[in-house]
């Protein structure tokens, strides 16, 4: 609900401020930043106002730990009539005005921050005591005090800015979150060993025309992708799930090609294109908030998609049938991806997932969770590429066996993995379906560690 406050709170505001600072310093005579917003209008807080200030608290500790400067106290006040933190730090005074002066100039948030620093006597450092010109105003560029004193830009003009420069801010973290993780997650799968006839650090399994190195390459090449999928899931939040969708679609045609750019035109990603870019997209569509509940995000992944089997498969045929999933859909109706993402990914939510955080939680290394998470979706999962690479009777016999493995330890040792990778690589058998939702899984377990 709004609030907006009056010139009468502004000003209790403004000298509770003070009092605070001065409480604080005689306590702890050192340098203080005293950190607010510049937020023009009458409203002075909001979720999207915190979630500003909240970044430049973010931006404010990663540059105070990577001088490994502690501040000796610090606290954040939330009020109808503004966000606060106070940090106390023994350091020059100089110093750290350099440092928010750097934060405050160095992209269209930091406008909005009022990063005052105070020296141990109370006095404020300013600006020009390092040589820099004054504020500028968020509109024209012109100094802020002159186009302030003559009011020279009306309350709704500078509102609006402030919004857009808020929203901007807030997507753009957003979504290089998201493609920094699902990158992470990729790295992680591929790195997981030893993985069953997959390319992993120890070999290359079913695999002749490619090695670590080439995941590697793809990878990289992909996380712009994420971020464009984040950012599109975010512009058509306020549409149907299945819109969202469609956008992504050419998204990820263009990431498939710079896959096959990378890659020298060797498959690595491409299952996982579509299934973290879904993710990313669905990500986009709900809040900051919602990212650390996988029961969420699978749920927009499901609405999303729903109706794409039917959409896909339309009009099939075995004369038209071309890849080996549009004729197992024919024969058998198996329906792969696409219908694990319909349902919200039930191997991920059901097996993968619980079996890596159960893992985590028993002291095994995020290595050892992952492998046991990948036979747990080899079991819960028509894995295609097995199917392709042997045929539904050697998919099912080795589902079996899998599950006689998991029957007697959920996290087999590295002999029995090295047992079971032998054996697929003699037969030429791949579960890379199941290394895509692994990388699912991933992402999923850092959004909630880290979302």
């Amino acid at each position: 609900m709004e609030h907006h406050v009056t010139l009468a709170e502004m000003l209790d505001a403004r000298e509770r401020r003070v009092f605070r600072q001065h409480k604080l310093q005689a306590k702890y005579p050192m340098s203080m930043v005293c950190f607010t917003m510049n937020i023009a209008g009458p409203e002075k807080n909001s979720p999207m106002i915190r979630r500003g200030f909240e970044l430049g608290i973010k931006y404010l500790k990663e540059q105070l730990n990577a001088l490994k400067i502690q501040p000796v106290y610090s606290e954040k006040i939330d009020e109808p009539t503004g966000n606060e933190a106070y940090y106390l730090i023994d350091a020059d005074p100089l110093f750290i005005k350099e440092i928010t002066c750097e934060i405050e100039d160095g992209s269209g948030l930091g406008r909005l921050f009022d990063m005052d620093v105070l020296d141990p006597s109370g006095e404020k450092v300013e600006r020009s005591a390092l040589g820099l010109p004054p504020r500028s105003c968020l509109i024209c560029g012109g100094p802020a005090r002159d186009c302030a004193r003559s009011r020279t830009h009306t309350v709704e003009q500078l509102h609006a800015k402030t919004m857009e420069i808020l929203t901007n801010a807030a997507e753009e973290e957003d979504a290089s979150l998201a493609a920094r993780l699902a990158l992470r997650a990729l790295l992680y799968e591929v790195c997981t060993t030893p993985k069953p006839g997959l390319v992993d650090r120890e070999g290359n399994g079913s695999h002749k025309d490619m090695d670590i190195f080439t995941f590697m390459d793809s990878a990289s090449a992909l996380w712009p992708y994420f971020e464009t999928c984040t950012r599109i899931g975010r512009q058509t939040a306020g549409q149907m799930a299945a819109q969202t969708f469609q956008q992504l679609r050419f998204s990820g045609r263009r990431a498939e090609a710079a896959m096959f750019s990378a890659t020298k035109g060797i498959n690595t990603h491409k299952g996982a294109i579509f299934s973290m870019g879904i993710l990313c997209g669905a990500l986009g569509r709900l809040s900051r908030e919602e990212w650390t509940c996988s029961e969420k995000v699978l749920k927009e992944c499901a609405a999303m998609t729903k109706g794409l089997i039917a959409f896909d498969f339309a009009g099939l045929s075995e004369e038209n049938a071309v890849t080996v999933g549009q004729k197992l859909y024919l024969r058998h109706h198996i329906t792969g991806v696409r219908g694990q993402m319909e349902d919200g990914l039930p191997a991920v939510r059901d097996a993968g997932l619980p079996a890596l955080k159960e893992g985590i939680a028993r002291g095994l290394s995020v290595n050892d969770a992952g492998c046991g998470a990948l036979l747990a979706l080899m079991t819960a999962a028509v894995d295609t590429n097995l199917i392709a690479r042997g045929s539904l009777s050697v998919w099912k016999n080795t589902v079996e066996e899998i599950k006689e493995v998991l029957s007697g330890h959920p996290y087999p040792d590295r002999q029995t993995l090295c047992r079971l990778d032998r054996q697929f690589t003699e037969k030429n058998l791949s579960p890379g379906g199941s290394a895509d939702l692994l990388a699912v899984c991933y992402l999923l377990y850092f959004l909630e560690i880290e979302g």
